[in-house]
């Protein structure tokens, strides 16, 4: 297999750039662009450390973040399986990348920028479900934002395919194939009933 080692090698495999895909990015927050991410309940936080990369998915029942003003969004994180991993990234570095996808739309938003983490009361105690509020807000400081064009999901069909229904693995099969003997079955049946009750 051929390996492409150099920036000059890899750019003489391609076209140069289609001009609006440079001149696009914004380095904050306009109008639309909050209007947008503003219907987003759903993103892709991707954050890098020292042991690698990592991106994780975040969603909420309403905007996904609170937009704060045009250069500072506030992500809450809300329980999940507490490995911590883009959290710990944060910590340790603070570059991040947020991809905001919305059901149905073929554009997609990507905002890049730092991250800190907050446990303030005054930010964590903004953020409320059932009564609980998340133990830490991801606080990102928005360097540039612009919308990747509609191309990949169009290729995909996203929004339009149910691959789901082509027997995909379980949750449960996937932890079985590591662990002989777990319940997969089980575990599958129960989750519908068990996640709404650890959401938030």
């Amino acid at each position: 297999m051929r390996i492409v080692e150099d920036i000059a090698a890899l750019e003489a495999l391609y076209d140069a750039p289609v001009p609006t895909s440079l001149t696009k990015v914004v380095d904050r927050l306009t109008p639309l662009y909050r209007r947008w991410i503003g219907a987003s309940r759903f993103c892709i936080l991707t954050s890098v450390g020292p042991e690698g990369t990592d991106a994780t998915p975040r969603g909420d029942d309403g905007p996904v973040v609170r937009i704060v003003d045009d250069t500072t969004l506030w992500l809450p994180d809300w329980r999940g399986n507490n490995r911590l991993d883009a959290l710990r990234n944060i910590v340790r570095d603070g570059r991040v990348s947020l991809m905001f996808l919305v059901p149905g739309s073929l554009n997609v938003v990507r905002v890049n920028g730092r991250a800190v983490l907050t446990d303030d009361p005054g930010v964590t105690g903004q953020f409320t479900q059932g009564g609980r509020h998340p133990r830490t807000v991801v606080v990102v400081t928005v360097a540039e934002a612009y919308f990747q064009c509609a191309k990949a999901l169009m290729r995909s069909g996203l929004w339009t395919r149910g691959d789901e229904s082509g027997g995909l693995p379980t949750a449960g099969q996937f932890i079985a194939e590591r662990d002989a003997g777990f319940d997969a079955e089980g575990y599958d049946l129960g989750y519908p009933d068990e996640a709404p009750r650890r959401m938030w």
